[in-house]
């Protein structure tokens, strides 16, 4: 059940909060816009949940820093496996076990019901801000191939559930003709970042990220790409999850096409998540095996990799080139070993760069641009709808955009230990 709150208290701490004016990023707020359609008992307690989670983001953060050290980077990944496999103690595991109790029930009292409710509060926005294309890599293996992932890779296209197909590498690229960038289109593993800043034009140039392109096609990834591929493969409990929420909110699978089933399936993911998280914790040991194998490290030559995941905003890429050598150890006689390694070529494809990279060299527009398309716009000086279509994004431009300087040219050696 939801918890016990005192929802007179919070009502005098958030006017406590409104009246000292220092409203942070609330102060962006359209208040009184008209597209907002609660009332002020609704947003009371829409507000007292939101401070709830607040805390529980807290225990989050405990719950990855038990097995990772901390959050977000955790610490203890590592070529190989993980190297905390002496901190898998009964103690942290009973730790772990209770803080994810109480995830999993706000996750089923607060949360998924909140979702819920605000679907059908705001039923319009099932026909806004929808795209067509999905990509995942998919996560969270099972078994020991792809097919045992509790979200599962693949691509849709046009918005055919009928039809998953698996993920083909060689057919990403990413287009530049409108970023400030002087390179071709280019495969990730053959890509560059050579920066050419014009000027703001959206005819033109108009933007620091790079547009990924798979087969010749934008795509949408994230918590709605992986909640729909794993829904059209039919997957463990996802089917069931996703149609009992259809049902409850009087929706079709089609209305997930849009901002509102963009944020639902991000509350359906989370739930999955935790639901099967009980599930790992108890096939973790605490015997000590070796959970990390260290690879070789050739004398000479070069390599190349590629490694995919999921992140939180969905489907995350690396691509690596490498070139080994032998170690002079009258110059560096500090390093263990004979040999280093030297990365040739490093490019990442982040989730935000699918997601709001700008038109291609076609003059195709990415998933944001594009849903952002026929949205009613009640006010043009208060461009609410919009952010909301942007906002169910979760956008990291910080993520999509690195920064590099081009004014110095120098090597590091780093040491992983």
């Amino acid at each position: 059940k939801p918890p016990i709150t005192d929802f007179s208290t919070y009502k005098t701490k958030l006017a406590s909060f409104a009246a000292s004016k220092q409203l942070g990023h609330f102060a962006g707020g359209y208040w009184g816009h008209p597209a907002y359609l609660l009332s002020a008992e609704e947003n009371l307690v829409f507000a007292a949940h939101y401070l709830y989670a607040l805390r529980i983001q807290l225990k989050a953060a405990e719950m990855h820093a038990i097995f990772g050290a901390k959050n977000p980077h955790i610490q203890t990944l590592r070529v190989g496996g993980v190297t905390c496999q002496w901190d898998i103690t009964t103690e942290r595991i009973t730790q772990f076990r209770s803080l994810l109790s109480e995830m999993r029930d706000f996750i089923d009292n607060v949360y998924v019901p909140d979702v819920k409710y605000l679907a059908k509060k705001y039923g319009d926005w099932k026909t806004y801000g929808s795209f067509t294309n999905y990509l995942a890599y998919g996560d969270f293996a099972t078994a020991a191939n792809e097919n045992g992932q509790l979200l599962p890779g693949g691509i849709i296209m046009d918005k055919a559930l009928t039809t998953v197909d698996p993920v083909d590498l060689a057919k990403i690229t990413e287009h530049v003709a409108h970023s400030w960038y002087s390179d071709s289109t280019l495969k990730p593993s053959e890509g560059k970042t050579t920066p050419k800043y014009t000027s703001y034009d959206t005819a033109d140039r108009y933007s620091w990220l790079k547009a990924p392109r798979y087969d010749g096609k934008p795509m949408e990834v994230g918590p709605l790409a992986r909640v729909l591929i794993a829904y059209a493969k039919n997957t463990g409990s996802v089917k069931t999850m996703v149609d009992s929420l259809l049902t409850d909110i009087g929706f079709s699978a089609d209305n997930l096409h849009s901002a509102l089933g963009r944020t639902a399936a991000r509350a359906l993911e989370t739930k999955i998540i935790a639901d099967a998280m009980d599930t790992w914790l108890s096939g973790l040991t605490t015997d000590g095996d070796i959970m990390a194998t260290v690879p070789a490290v050739p004398e000479s030559g070069t390599a190349s990799g590629i490694g995919l995941n999921e992140a939180p905003r969905g489907a995350l890429g690396h691509w690596i080139s490498v070139n080994y050598e032998k170690i002079d150890k009258t110059k560096n006689p500090f390093i263990k070993g004979d040999t280093r390694a030297l990365i040739a070529n490093y490019q990442m494809v982040v989730p935000s760069t699918w997601n709001f990279g700008p038109r291609d060299s076609e003059g195709v527009r990415g998933p944001v641009e594009q849903a952002l398309i026929g949205t009613p716009v009640a006010d043009t000086t208060k461009p609410l709808e919009i952010l909301r279509i942007v906002h169910s994004y979760d956008p990291c431009i910080a993520c999509a955009v690195h920064v590099i300087d081009t004014k110095k040219d120098k090597r590091y050696i780093v040491r992983a230990v």
